[in-house]
């Protein structure tokens, strides 16, 4: 029963993956490539998680972790770049107050 959920699982996040590189692909807008981006990450580590599930190994979990804080990251930095037209913001000189 086990390995028929997981499978099912698998099939379904595969499709979700699909659907999602499609609207990169064609998005309209660029933040409906973010979110796609976005979605195709979380798809990865559903996945990843599914796959240890079904074989019952523990060797995947640091790889998850890995895309899923590279992931945030990314989405935060492409949603700055959006917003602002620039991921680091320049300093701007203070003068000494005295």
């Amino acid at each position: 029963m086990l390995e028929w959920v997981t499978n099912f699982a698998l099939i379904m996040i595969s499709f979700s993956f699909a659907i999602s590189l499609y609207r990169v692909i064609a998005g309209p807008t660029n933040i409906d490539r973010a979110v796609a981006l976005d979605n195709m990450s979380s798809n990865v580590v559903a996945f990843i998680i599914i796959f240890s599930i079904k074989y019952a190994t523990r060797h995947f979990i640091d790889a998850m972790m890995v895309i899923a804080i590279l992931s945030f990251i990314g989405t935060i930095a492409f949603a700055k770049y959006l917003a602002t037209g620039r991921i680091i913001d320049k300093k701007r000189g203070r003068k000494n107050a005295r």
